[in-house]
């Protein structure tokens, strides 16, 4: 969950407790027990863990006798709702629109440290292996098929690879160099497309081996930019972190992955073993 939605939550919960002893239910079990609730609603809503609906809200002010206070806190309720960013509005019009979007924020930034567990990161990704991705993005959203133009403003974002001072910190699970894409023809080509570019001067490529011991478990997949913004994927939303101190976890974690990662040979040595993997496999 996002650092707004947090907080706005934990707020919201704040005033609504504050609400709850205003009106004399000194405890949570009272005041669950004058709403037919479970008592582990009341606290988890009154400590931001779980996000109420309008009806809750309304429920809250009716018992508490804060009618007046309705309105705005529903209104905090729907912001929160929009605090989350859904893939399908994001998507509604293709892919193409949602790659365009992140140009600027690559041009602007000067440290990138991206994990990817499962995923060759986007920037790294051959037009190949790309289209297959974004294929199963149409298919699973239900999105308009506008994969030709999505590759390519995903591609675009190659060139920062090569302009200015820019430094990428990338950090890819094992499994990433297997999750099959296109077949042993579109990985092979991918694989040999990491071996070129772990190469550039400014491009610090580390592998975290299936077996290794972990500082952190690999949760999901993270793009940070600079110390500025957090982008972190998941099925139904794109959640956009930029509190300082929720920024501060996410490098926390970083610096954890990199403990259990290795680099250069080695990551050559890794690749090497997966193209081999890809080469017994038959061909359709």
């Amino acid at each position: 969950m996002t650092t707004q939605v947090d907080e706005a939550l934990q707020a919201l919960g704040a005033r609504l407790r504050g609400f709850r002893k205003d009106a004399g239910f000194t405890s949570g079990r009272a005041f669950a027990h004058a709403t037919a609730w479970h008592e582990s609603k009341v606290s988890r809503i009154e400590h931001g863990k779980q996000r109420p609906s309008e009806d809750d809200i309304r429920i809250w002010c009716e018992r508490t006798g804060q009618h007046d206070q309705l309105g705005d806190l529903i209104a905090i309720v729907r912001h929160v709702d929009e605090l989350w960013l859904e893939w399908r509005r994001q998507l509604q019009a293709g892919a193409e629109r949602r790659q365009h979007k992140a140009i600027p924020v690559y041009a602007r930034t000067k440290v990138f440290r991206i994990w990817h567990p499962t995923v060759v990161w986007g920037t790294l990704q051959t037009t190949e292996y790309a289209a297959k991705v974004f294929e199963q993005v149409v298919n699973y959203y239900e999105i308009p098929d506008d994969t030709e133009a999505a590759v390519a403003k995903r591609l675009q974002r190659q060139q920062y690879l090569y302009q200015g001072e820019r430094i990428f910190n990338v950090l890819l699970g094992e499994q990433a160099l297997y999750t099959n894409f296109g077949g042993p023809d579109v990985m092979k080509g991918q694989l040999d497309r990491l071996l070129a570019v772990m190469r550039l001067p400014r491009l610090s490529l580390g592998i975290v081996p299936r077996s290794a011991p972990a500082a952190i478990w690999p949760g999901n997949s993270f793009s940070m930019f600079d110390d500025k913004l957090v982008l972190v994927e998941t099925y139904s939303a794109e959640l956009s972190v930029s509190q300082p101190r929720e920024i501060e976890l996410y490098a926390k974690a970083f610096a954890l992955l990199q403990r259990s990662a290795v680099y250069g040979t080695t990551v050559r040595d890794i690749i090497l073993t997966a193209i081999q993997h890809f080469d017994r496999m038959p061909t359709d």
